[in-house]
């Protein structure tokens, strides 16, 4: 009886150790398989990094969209006075930053009348044997974002040179006004033709970074042109007019395109 009973006990745990064994294997294959695929991912993962690191740094990514075109005859400014109706030609290839470089590119002739000539949206002109067009644009900041306008239109934003134009319609004369702008990088501007304030090198856009001398504004329209160069990165810029008490100035709008008398 005592035998019979230490035979079946031996059985028993046969038999237990025959089931551990077979839950053993188990799980040591779903664990290696596990690993092998953890493995797997973690090569993928560095095979696509090296591919990325090869094909260099990644651009920077595109803000959200700030531009729109225009959808009413004017437009006023800003609660803050800003210009937001520009139009602006595609990037032109360019290289500089100092003073005397910026002065130097910006006088080169470009495409004919680009001092005087004021474009529509779609006009084109050919600059070095490429077509480049003009595009109506408003901003829904303060500023205008060009690295956005260039990616959206897969053109250049890195040593490239902007023309934007606007025309500014006054109620009445205005006297003892001044431009005030910002730029990233560079820029030169003008008013009815003249000269009137330049910023210069690597810098950011700050508000009323550059001011002009005191101007007059002539009854109707007022002819603002600004050259913007820019090294690399981003690029934008901001522009408004402040009053005698050098408080932004209200009380006009601006359009693109057509001259008001």
């Amino acid at each position: 009886m005592n035998l019979d009973r230490r035979v079946a006990s031996n059985l028993i745990e046969k038999d237990e150790g025959s089931t551990t064994g077979i839950l053993m294997n188990a799980f040591c294959k779903h664990f290696i398989a596990a690993l092998a695929a953890l493995a797997g991912s973690a090569f993928l993962a560095i095979a696509t990094t090296s591919a990325a690191m090869a094909q260099g740094p990644l651009p920077p990514s595109v803000p959200a969209d700030t531009l729109m075109k225009p959808v009413s005859p004017q437009k006023a400014p800003s609660a803050d006075g800003f210009i937001q109706r520009w139009m602006i030609l595609e990037p032109i290839p360019a290289n500089a930053l100092t003073q005397s470089a910026v002065q130097a590119e910006v006088k080169k002739e470009y495409f004919p009348d680009q001092f005087t000539v004021i474009p529509k949206d779609g006009d084109k002109v050919s600059v070095g044997g490429s077509e480049l067009i003009w595009h109506a644009e408003d901003t829904k900041n303060y500023n205008l974002d060009l690295y956005q306008f260039a990616r959206a239109l897969g053109k250049e934003t890195t040593n490239v040179l902007f023309w934007a134009v606007t025309i500014v319609n006054v109620p009445q004369e205005m006297h003892d006004v001044r431009l005030a702008i910002g730029s990233n990088a560079a820029s030169v501007w003008w008013v009815n033709g003249e000269e009137v304030v330049g910023i210069y090198g690597d810098r950011q856009t700050v508000i009323d970074d550059g001011v002009s001398k005191r101007l007059m504004l002539k009854k109707g329209s007022n002819i603002i042109r600004v050259a913007i160069v820019n090294g690399g990165g981003a690029t934008d810029f901001c522009a408004r007019f402040l009053g005698s008490d050098d408080k932004p100035l209200k009380g006009f709008a601006s359009t693109v395109g057509e001259i008001h008398k």
